[in-house]
């Protein structure tokens, strides 16, 4: 049971840094999603772009806080005895 919790926490940081990464490229460089696909939904304006950054960032976050929560979760409980 604890490796699965293990193996997730991996995984949900993983994906938290990989789409912080995508957000972050996608700041500095709006035109990869041309270049990767050819296609330009938004002729050009770089709104889906700013939509992209945000929807982005805001997984990120989600991905980070759910890493988080199965780390807290996980976590072995020490008694201090004072």
């Amino acid at each position: 049971m604890a490796g699965n919790h293990h193996t997730r926490f991996w995984v949900e940081t993983g994906l938290s840094g990989a789409t912080a990464i995508l957000a972050i490229l996608t700041v500095f460089s709006r035109e990869w999603i041309e270049l990767l696909t050819g296609w330009d939904p938004d002729h050009g304006d770089g709104w889906l772009e700013w939509a992209i950054v945000i929807v982005l960032g805001v997984v990120a976050l989600i991905f980070g806080a759910v890493a988080r929560a199965e780390w807290r979760q996980t976590r072995p409980v020490t008694e201090t005895t004072s």
